[in-house]
């Protein structure tokens, strides 16, 4: 973590704002997309195999609709892709994108007509940017990422995603910020709070499998190790915010 904020320091004394936000010197950060594709990805664990095209996932398309928690806690989808074994016989089951109050053919398309695959399975992680703008013209911006400002997008109820299907979230209050000190001077410290995930979120989605705190505690939280996809890498590199949005996770800190 320390780490992560010399170079947000360092950065932001020395190198023009484009450079620093292109990710071209301390750390290797994901390469930048156009906004319309951050957050998209290509679920490829089977079909290829079988002839089929990869199935495009835009998490902006989805997010407006339902939180993080829907899939990657009710649906049990895993949060690095590729790694959730879904099949289009369980889709037709009901699980995964087929559940009740998803991809039904109710609610929203099904899996029973052939004129739907394609709007999955094209490889195209581009695909319904034609959408983008209007989608997301009412919408808080930033500077990174998509360009969307989620957290205020939802805190001022500009969009009211469902937090859950048919497994009601547990009524647990989270008011306070963890504040996670750095071991350099003068350098503010992260800021983490529960409150605004908890919104987008499930307590399981990080507890215990990505933050196991009471037994691995804090300490290892390095910028190093977030940049190969653990801890708030698994979310803050390619799909929530990104990693080099500095002020975000440390907001006393000057860019």
């Amino acid at each position: 973590m320390r780490y992560a904020l010399l170079f947000c320091i360092l950065a932001a004394l020395v190198l023009p704002t484009g450079l620093m936000a292109a990710g071209n010197s301390w750390w290797t950060f994901p390469n930048a997309l156009p906004k319309e594709e951050y957050g998209n990805i290509l679920i490829s664990r089977t079909s290829e195999k079988n002839g089929v095209k990869p199935a495009a996932f835009s998490h902006w398309v989805h997010r407006r609709k339902h939180t993080c928690r829907v899939c990657h806690f009710e649906l049990e989808f895993n949060m690095k892709v590729n790694t959730t074994e879904i099949t289009e016989a369980a889709n037709r089951s009901g699980r995964y994108c087929g559940a009740g109050g998803c991809h039904d053919g109710k609610v929203a398309f099904g899996h029973q007509d052939k004129a739907d695959c394609e709007k999955c399975h094209n490889n195209n992680r581009g695909y319904g940017k034609e959408r983008f703008q209007e989608l997301t013209k009412t919408l808080p911006k930033t500077g990174l990422g998509n360009g969307v400002n989620w957290r205020r997008a939802i805190d001022k109820e500009l969009i009211a995603p469902l937090h859950y299907l048919t497994l009601k979230p547990s009524d647990v209050s989270f008011d306070k910020n963890l504040e996670l000190a750095a071991n350099w001077a003068n350098i503010p410290p992260a800021v983490f709070s529960h409150k605004a995930h908890i919104k987008w979120l499930d307590c399981n989605n990080c507890h215990p499998d990505i933050f196991n705190i009471k037994k691995k505690t804090t300490e290892h939280f390095a910028m190093d190790r977030n940049l190969k996809g653990e801890f708030c890498g698994v979310c803050h590199l390619t799909v929530a915010f990104p990693m080099n949005d500095c002020k975000a996770c440390h907001p006393g800190i000057r860019q």
